[in-house]
């Protein structure tokens, strides 16, 4: 989810330049409404459903995994070859920087696949026809290096353009007021276990929101609604449960008066739509992959070495981040928000 999230900004900034450039986004399935909204036509002119690929291609490349013989997986690899291929792009460029994603452009026929000189698993590199030295700090500026490579000139820094569903909208806007008081977003999950902050702290956090008027929201995904009903046993049952689908997410997200989590796709997507966040790091390195564009305060102990090994050991430097410092820091957007 982050990867997507992280690749928008670059992409609208292509978009903005080069309004007439037709654009084609290959996405796993599950992270397909980051794109285009749930029910919206996934090829056409870019809409407030789908702002800025023509046409969105879906994969599942997690099942072709699991069975990769199948007759079933090399039907749906051959039919994703051929729509991919009928468009006839020029450039497929992978900013994932995975041997999956590289592949995959390699995969639509284009005369011209780019990507990194030093991509996220080097194999990838085999793959590409041209390679760039990425430039910036920040994942979205490299990410954005890349598009100015395509649009052949420096690129501005662009807000990055989410799918709108209106009807979602609408839904979390009567949900929401049923609620009647504005709402913290606590989102204690992540991709793996050493970027996960323990339940309890994140209750002490809930609580003492909750005692400033604010509701916490705790968001959970598939596989995580024991960790938010930990997390609400801890506040008291201060909070409200959450989970939906994402474009009921963005709807959701874009409602917050804050948001509280790890190194995690939810957190990046507040970002991306300028929500004041208590950002809690461990293993990964928040120059690189913290909040981008919006008012936040990064937590991380001194102790925390930058890793992508994905453990489910717990870094020992998250677990020294105490609950009254998210709290405080927590306080202090809060307070500057209401100036």
């Amino acid at each position: 989810m982050g990867d997507v999230i992280h690749t928008l900004a670059a992409v609208t900034a292509l978009r903005s330049a080069l309004p007439k450039l037709r654009i084609g986004w290959l996405v796993e399935e599950r992270w397909s409404e980051l794109l285009s909204a749930k029910e919206s036509p996934r090829r056409g002119a870019p809409s407030a459903q789908r702002p800025l690929a023509d046409f969105v291609h879906v994969v599942d490349t997690k099942r072709w995994r699991k069975s990769p013989i199948a007759s079933e997986t090399c039907k749906q690899i051959k039919s994703a070859r051929h729509e991919i291929r009928n468009q006839k792009y020029a450039v497929a460029a992978d900013f994932q920087g995975a041997l999956k994603s590289a592949f995959m452009a390699r995969l639509s026929g284009s005369s011209m696949v780019i990507g990194f000189e030093h991509p996220r698993e080097a194999p990838a590199t085999l793959l590409y026809h041209e390679k760039f030295a990425a430039t910036g700090a920040h994942v979205i500026e490299q990410y954005r290096s890349l598009s100015e490579v395509i649009a052949g000139r420096a690129l501005p820094d662009c807000a990055p353009l989410l799918p709108r569903d209106e009807q979602a909208e609408t839904r979390m806007a009567a949900k929401l007021a049923a609620i009647g008081r504005e709402f913290v977003l606590i989102n204690p999950g992540a991709g793996w276990g050493a970027k996960e902050w323990p339940a309890e702290r994140y209750g002490e956090v809930a609580r003492a929101l909750a005692s400033l008027g604010l509701v916490p929201i705790i968001n959970f995904g598939p596989g995580e609604q024991e960790l938010a009903t930990a997390v609400n046993h801890a506040c008291g049952g201060e909070a409200e449960l959450m989970s939906s689908s994402i474009t009921e997410l963005i709807a959701l997200t874009r409602r917050a008066r804050l948001f509280i989590g790890g190194d995690t796709g939810p957190l990046h997507l507040a970002a991306a739509l300028h929500i004041p966040i208590v950002a809690i790091f461990g293993p990964t390195d928040p120059e690189r992959n913290g909040p981008y564009g919006t008012n936040s305060i990064v937590l991380r102990n001194p102790s925390s070495r930058t890793s992508l090994s994905h453990t489910n050991v717990s870094d020992p430097g998250l677990l020294k981040i105490t609950a009254d410092e998210v709290i405080s820091a927590a306080h202090k957007l809060v307070e500057s928000s209401s100036a």
